[in-house]
């Protein structure tokens, strides 16, 4: 089997049409019959920064080239999964997709350290690692995935809520099931502070909390806050265990089918995009931190020395794997 068919074989019949050789002969996502029409896929609502990002990039685009490139931005989930738009952008049956680096750290070495549990010192490290030479780095490493590496989104501190009981050290999460993202590094996260970590989509959270299929989950604030997972999850664990960043990427094929000088247009305004969805990150954040008190929810101080010391073991060998090392090194003399 190859490597596009292993590929496409994750994805539904609802969402592509499979045929007889096993490979997509119909339309895996919405096909575009406008020249110069791009297609851009988020898990997240119209009103998302990384989404109105885009937006803002499409924009652009379509004005500094009087509207021979666009782009058509589909929220809110209506291509699938972010595991599904990423196979699709790869395939090149899509064109561009925003997806969280903590689902790339079983295929893609690099991400691992940007989504390590207390290594970033803080938001203002992530955004020194990202927007230098290290972050320019490791997006031109996509293209080994047949993707285009365009820019880093940084996406907050995540941490830790629960439904029924608050999580103030490791030990209040012994045998509490908390749903992780599909990446082997955040379930040996949450196994290393005792939790059972269940893997789960970030679209099958709500009803999870709902049901008590699981008893937590873990992310930022503001996703906490637009996916309203605070309506079954009222205990929000101050832990700032992650920093890790979202990315966006483009389909290598149509990236080769573009001319030098949209690609660069491209990879500049996507670089610029950056700066518009960081002004609205922060502005939201601090909107949702209101939005949550205002709604009873209790935001609890917790040990974080106690978290840290608990995976200190496992992000250690991370670090020590030769193909890190350096790298590590190189984040390490950004700390502030």
């Amino acid at each position: 089997m190859s490597s596009d068919e292993i590929m496409l074989s994750r994805l539904t019949r609802r969402q592509c049409l499979i045929g007889a050789s096993g490979l997509a002969l119909g339309a895996c996502a919405p096909k575009s019959t406008a020249p110069g029409l791009l297609r851009s896929s988020d898990v997240h609502p119209a009103d998302y920064p990384t989404v109105k990002a885009v937006n803002w990039l499409g924009e652009q685009l379509s004005t500094a080239t009087q509207g021979r490139l666009r782009i058509k931005t589909y929220h809110s989930g209506q291509l699938g999964r972010e595991a599904e738009a990423l196979d699709l952008v790869r395939l090149g049956a899509l064109d561009i997709t925003r997806v969280f680096v903590g689902g790339l750290t079983n295929i893609f070495d690099e991400t691992t350290i940007l989504c390590l549990p207390f290594y970033m010192r803080s938001k203002a490290h992530l955004r020194a690692v990202l927007d230098g030479p290290i972050g320019a780095s490791i997006l031109d490493r996509f293209a080994a995935m047949d993707l285009v590496g365009l820019a880093f989104y940084d996406s907050g501190a995540r941490n830790l809520y629960t439904g029924h009981k608050a999580v103030r050290t490791p030990k209040d999460l012994v045998g509490q099931k908390i749903r992780a993202p599909n990446s082997d590094l955040f379930i040996e996260f949450l196994r290393a502070l005792g939790a059972n970590p269940t893997p789960l989509a970030f679209s099958a959270v709500y009803s999870a909390l709902e049901t008590r299929l699981i008893d937590g989950a873990e992310n930022n604030l503001r996703s906490y806050h637009s996916s309203r997972h605070f309506e079954a999850a009222k205990y929000f664990s101050l832990t700032e265990h992650s920093f890790a960043p979202d990315v966006l990427v483009m389909s290598r094929k149509l990236w080769l089918r573009l001319g030098k000088d949209d690609q660069t247009l491209i990879q500049s305004l996507a670089r610029q995009s950056v700066t518009v969805m960081r002004a609205l990150w922060d502005e939201g954040e601090a909107t949702a931190q209101q939005a949550l008190i205002a709604r009873g929810v209790n935001q609890i101080t917790v040990d974080r020395s106690a978290f840290a010391a608990a995976v200190a073991p496992m992000v250690d060998r991370y670090l020590n794997q030769p193909n890190l090392r350096t790298l590590a090194d190189q984040i390490n003399g950004l700390a502030q």
